[in-house]
């Protein structure tokens, strides 16, 4: 017997026409300049009603039904689509509840299939009772989910702290805020109405006052606390009340204070993790946790795990995953002194080519002394930079898994399953032929779909991708 097709909450009604007025602001704008152009206020009402019209329609024109073999969704309020889902090939259902979807007790739920979605090939009920997301999601994940009886109780992997918060400044997220502020206020029309503003002028004369060097200082003064303040704010609203926790096959994640995210994921499609570090981070104790897992984005906030958080914590995790602690923490093996002294060769351009540009310089005219402190400077931070991409560098083989570590700004520590591994390449560049080292490439369905072990003894690659796959050893080295 086929299903019927069913309904929306109707609360949605509610929040359909709220969202597309604010999608639909532009026009809003256009309707109220033409109104104001050709004094008839009506043609902003009209704009107004009929973005009103097309939310309200979105839920009348919008049915889904689950059936045995598939999921189906209808939409389209000018044009219509069914978009259909084999269920066996769901991979994870995941919820995010903004904040007036959580006033009237509704949340959105996504289905992902492994394969990249957006706009009309996304599927999504926007939105769902809460109180039938956990009915929805048992339906949509039936073959994970924790048998009836089953012994095996949840247990929970982390849980958010208010010291995680320290990582938050480290991360630069306030200063993209600005930027983009920045970006939005430098707009003729924005940045023309602001010049002309009382307190424009105000704190041109109060820069005036205090002088270049003082300005200066107190507009970095400003930036960096508001970068800070920024920061902290958007990862407590991101990340509050974080819980990671697993169900016998099923991983659950939830976070976030006014927009509650929830992600479900099958555990049968983990095939590793990945621990980024980036330096600042690093520096202080911290990292950050990502997914290898099949069905769900190669990166960002899709494949995370656990934002910036102590290391400790994010390797404990990790190592409870995939039942492999010495896969996390274990020594890795180097790549060698050709791989080290590439990292300083690339290390030294930079300050080589400011030496070379003063000294051209110097000829033609005076440099003063205080310009040779450029190089100087630049060379020590590039040393510190190429002996810790240097000491970073590694890998590590046996037991079912490829580990690989590399990076300094962003430094990276890929655990990736061998079983997960349907690939492999051996890259080499003109350089690296003439030192006789290459990368080697294991291809995955997970994560980010390739994970590199960067610049390996040449004569070593293939054995290492044997190691880890031992389908390799027969063709790779009868191919040589």
């Amino acid at each position: 017997m086929t299903p019927e097709w069913s309904r929306l909450s109707p609360r949605m009604l509610l929040v359909h026409p709220v969202h597309e007025v604010v999608r639909q602001i532009p026009v809003l704008v256009g309707s109220l300049v033409l109104g104001s152009a050709t004094g008839n206020p009506l043609w902003a009402v009209a704009g107004v009603a009929l973005v009103i019209a097309y939310g309200l329609a979105r839920w009348f024109t919008t049915t889904y039904r689950i059936g045995a073999d598939d999921v189906q969704l209808r939409t389209g309020v000018l044009q219509r689509n069914v978009l259909s889902v084999p269920r066996n090939r769901i991979r994870s259902v995941s919820t995010d509840a903004r904040l007036l979807h959580r006033l009237l007790g509704l949340t959105v739920v996504r289905v992902s299939t492994g394969q990249e979605a957006t706009g009309d090939t996304s599927f999504e009920l926007d939105a769902v009772p809460v109180a039938e997301v956990a009915r929805l999601r048992a339906i949509l994940l039936a073959e994970s989910l924790v048998p009836a009886g089953s012994a095996e109780p949840t247990r929970v992997l982390a849980r958010w702290q208010p010291s995680w918060l320290r990582y938050s400044p480290l991360t630069f997220t306030g200063l993209l805020m600005i930027a983009a502020a920045l970006g939005l206020l430098s707009h003729p029309g924005v940045f023309g109405a602001l010049r002309d503003s009382g307190l424009v002028r105000k704190g041109e004369r109060a820069a005036e006052s205090l002088g270049v060097l003082g300005a200066v200082t107190v507009v970095v003064a400003v930036v960096l606390t508001a970068s800070v303040a920024l920061s902290v704010l958007q990862s407590l609203l991101s990340y509050g009340n974080l819980v990671l926790r697993r169900d016998a096959e099923v991983l659950h994640l939830s976070h976030g204070l006014l927009r509650v995210r929830e992600h479900t994921f099958d555990m049968r499609r983990l095939r590793g993790g990945t621990l980024r570090e980036p330096l600042l981070v690093r520096l202080f104790g911290g990292a950050r946790l990502d997914a290898v897992m099949t069905g769900v984005a190669g990166a960002g906030e899709a494949s995370q795990l656990l934002p910036p958080c102590p290391r400790g914590t994010a390797e404990a995790v990790l190592a409870d995953l995939i039942d492999r602690p010495d896969a996390v923490t274990g020594p890795l093996t180097a790549h060698g002194p050709v791989a080290t002294r590439r990292r300083w060769t690339r290390a030294m351009l930079a300050p080589a080519a400011v030496v070379v540009g003063l000294a051209v310089v110097s000829v033609v005219t005076d440099v003063p002394g205080s310009a040779w402190l450029v190089p100087a400077v630049l060379t020590v931070g590039c040393g510190f930079l190429a002996f810790d991409r240097a000491r970073s560098l590694g890998h590590r083989v046996g037991g079912g898994w490829l580990v690989a570590r590399a990076g300094s700004l962003q430094r990276r520590r890929d655990c990736v399953a061998a079983a997960g591994i349907v690939g492999w390449t051996v890259r080499q560049s003109l350089p690296q032929r003439r030192a006789g080292v290459a990368t080697l490439v294991a291809a995955t369905a997970a994560g980010v779909k390739r994970y590199e072990v960067i610049d390996v003894p040449a004569d070593l690659a293939w054995s290492i991708a044997a190691a880890t796959s031992p389908w390799v050893g027969a063709t790779a080295w009868a191919r040589r």
